[in-house]
């Protein structure tokens, strides 16, 4: 009644073979972490000023990028991986694939970053902890599996009233080696998993909340309650816990180091239903194009550009020659240059995949066999 009131119809309730909006979605973060670390890395100290307004919008938009990644990883991966199944644990293809997934994460994380713990691990982590909780669900069958992912997400959430008011010097465990402190609260801990790993089980949760509702994601019956629940994380999240804080016996619990959280949970569920709607409603013959494949190659991507603009091991980056130089006139064009060089990249890459495919199908084979992954 309400869309009709409105004059929009619903679209034909036929779920597609595949969620374009997560391909969307994950298109347009790999696109602003590109140009977020570009701007951050050349524009010049005396641009980086709050009164400027673009610098504040470009601040604004740039906190929310990590989370919707981390988010719509842990969606793709559940909803891919329950609509997969199979009589065993193993013999799941997804899960043997998963675990390949890990370990090329892991692989390549500490490879870019050896002393740190950034977010190809944390990914991995919230990769390797979907897999438990669905292994669980498997052996636990009275506890269904988005129970895991919502308790899992929420309990490293509330790990954040802890870790949100520990000191910057101050490493967590404390006499644990760098490496296991930079998980949780280290000297190099840029994605920690208290909390970000959260991110990804929630992500996991809404995922299996996806097939079980696919025929009717893109109904506004799903779509306007995604987007409630979002506007009321991102806009009442904060006044809710400064009032909670408040109250005297709640004061010592500090629940305001979660208001950035909800906020951030606001953002991705505003995010993603907009998307939604926007492929139910104005994309409804949507193809594979250029776009949507950026999307599709988001690690190849990353780890390129950490070369380019950071240059571990070849020490030749812009980072070298540019760092905190560039003024505002040419920090634009300099920025959308560094994302069109990516842009191309996937463009010659769908051209000479076959090509690349067949020089690499020795290490694949090899890989795949040691998963043991069909071809």
């Amino acid at each position: 009644m309400f869309l009709v009131f409105l004059g929009v119809q619903e679209p034909n309730p036929k779920p597609s073979k595949r969620l374009y909006f997560i391909d969307i979605a994950r298109s347009i973060a790999i696109l602003l972490m590109l140009q977020g670390h570009f701007v951050d890395t050349t524009l010049a100290d005396e641009f980086r000023d709050p009164h400027y307004l673009a610098y504040t919008i470009w601040s604004y938009i740039r906190q929310f990028t990590a989370t919707i990644f981390l988010t719509v990883t842990g969606i793709v991966f559940t909803y891919l991986l329950l609509n997969q199944r199979s009589e065993g644990y193993f013999q799941n293809q997804r899960i043997r694939k998963g675990f390949k997934r890990v370990i090329e994460l892991l692989f390549w994380g500490y490879f870019l970053q050896p002393n740190a713990f950034h977010v190809l691990q944390c990914i991995a982590l919230g990769l390797l902890l979907i897999m438990l909780f669905y292994g669980l669900s498997l052996s636990i069958k009275w506890i269904p599996l988005p129970f895991f992912f919502l308790l899992g997400g929420s309990l490293i959430f509330l790990s954040n009233l802890y870790f949100g008011g520990l000191k910057s010097d101050f490493y967590w465990p404390e006499n644990a080696p760098t490496y296991i402190q930079n998980l949780f609260h280290g000297p190099n801990s840029i994605f920690p998993i208290t909390p970000y790993l959260g991110f990804t089980l929630i992500g996991a949760f809404l995922g299996s909340m996806l097939v079980g509702i696919k025929n009717k994601i893109h109904s506004w019956k799903f779509i306007l309650p995604s987007v409630v629940v979002g506007a009321a994380f991102l806009f009442l999240a904060k006044p809710l816990f400064l009032y909670l804080h408040n109250i005297p016996s709640l004061s010592p619990f500090k629940l305001y180091f979660l208001n950035w959280i909800f906020l951030k949970l606001g953002m991705v569920l505003l995010v993603l239903s907009s998307l939604i709607a926007i492929e139910a409603y104005l994309l409804r013959n949507i193809t594979p194009n250029l776009f949507l494949k950026i999307g599709q190659n988001t690690l190849s991507i990353f780890i390129i550009h950490v070369f380019i603009l950071y240059g571990p091991i070849i020490n030749y980056s812009i980072k070298k020659y540019y760092n905190h130089s560039i003024s505002a006139f040419w920090i634009t064009p300099a920025a959308i240059g560094f994302v069109l060089i990516f842009v191309l990249y996937v463009y010659l890459l769908d051209r000479f995949r076959p090509t690349i495919s067949n020089v690499l199908k020795p290490v694949r084979s090899l890989t795949n066999r040691f998963f043991g992954i069909q071809d």
